[in-house]
């Protein structure tokens, strides 16, 4: 079976461009024009604190990347070398391999938003309150373990410098749809692309635009999957429930700490169950304890039952 299978030497890995690092300075750049256009026009696109945070986060995230790089290039080798089909590297599959990384990432991201699990890798992401450039620095340190959504894609078998290339262009477009500086584009981009005014309806903790616009890179997948809505009014950023703490840490991890609270008063495996893999907020632990408290304060207020004279002679019997 691997007789005639490559090592990441073979394919030279280790000399594949990192574009996100490339681009890092120029993302950089563009937050702090962000942040003097804001100020100039007085505008509260920005909180210093926030961005320390959005800052920190990324930065951390670019390290366990880097720490991570050698096991994501293992799975793509090993899918590469499994895979019954081979797609070399041609100027064609690289265009069909980043509609199938899309198409990927759009069930990520929305199954990120509809288990609570894969909602703990994401919501980092989401739990700030303004929205700028530098939301997009923001991306969960557990989120890695997403790459399994792509496994499929790894074994369509395009070449793994395709798979490498397309990825980090997927990852990096997410960069200039994070702003409020952008209007909407001409129709024919609003209408294909994923842009600004598709991710900020995205962004909002108002209801009605709650759990939309999951696309990465194309809306179409929205569109094609009934979950696309058009900006309207300006949204509400952060989350349903938001947060009140800078502190990366916690920002990344308060989602997982709940979660493990919940776990340890489950009382069977099934109700375990429920809490990784039901929707964000179904609060099963909440509810239960909520359902028990208004069955004790039932109890309590029902009347004592009236015994027959009979019930009460056998009561008296046993005592």
């Amino acid at each position: 079976m691997f007789e005639n299978h490559l090592t990441m030497q073979d394919l030279g890995a280790e000399n594949w461009p990192n574009i996100i690092l490339w681009a890092a300075p120029v993302m950089f750049l563009l937050v702090f024009a962000e942040w003097g256009l804001s100020l100039y026009k007085n505008r509260d696109s920005y909180d210093g604190k926030d961005f320390m945070a959005a800052a920190t986060i990324g930065l951390v995230n670019v390290g366990i990347s880097a720490l991570i790089k050698v096991f994501t290039f293992g799975i793509a080798l090993f899918c590469w070398n499994i895979s019954p089909f081979k797609i070399e590297a041609t100027w064609w599959s690289f265009i069909l391999c980043f509609f199938a990384v899309d198409l990927a990432r759009y069930w990520a991201h929305r199954i990120s938003h509809e288990q609570r699990f894969w909602w703990a890798t994401h919501i980092t992401h989401h739990n700030s309150k303004k929205y700028n450039f530098s939301v997009s620095f923001r991306l969960g340190w557990t989120q890695h373990i997403k790459i399994i959504f792509f496994v499929p894609v790894m074994l369509m078998g395009f070449d793994p410098f395709v798979f490498f290339i397309c990825h980090q262009i997927a990852v990096l477009y997410q960069f200039w749809i994070h702003t409020e500086y952008i209007e909407k584009l001409p129709a024919p981009i609003e209408f294909f692309f994923t842009t600004p005014s598709h991710h900020r309806v995205h962004h909002a903790s108002d209801a009605h635009y709650l759990d939309k616009n999951y696309g990465s890179t194309f809306i179409i997948w929205d569109r094609m999957f009934g979950t696309f809505m058009p900006e309207k009014e300006r949204p509400t950023y952060g989350i349903t429930k938001n947060v009140d703490s800078y502190n990366p840490v916690y920002l990344v991890f308060h989602e997982w700490i709940d979660i493990f609270k919940d776990l340890k008063k489950a009382e069977s495996f099934s109700e375990g169950y429920q809490i990784l893999f039901s929707k964000p907020g179904a609060e099963i632990i909440k509810n239960k304890e909520k359902a028990k408290q208004m069955e004790l304060e039932q109890t309590k207020l029902s009347p004592s039952p009236v015994l027959t004279r009979e019930e009460k002679s056998l009561l008296k019997k046993e005592d």
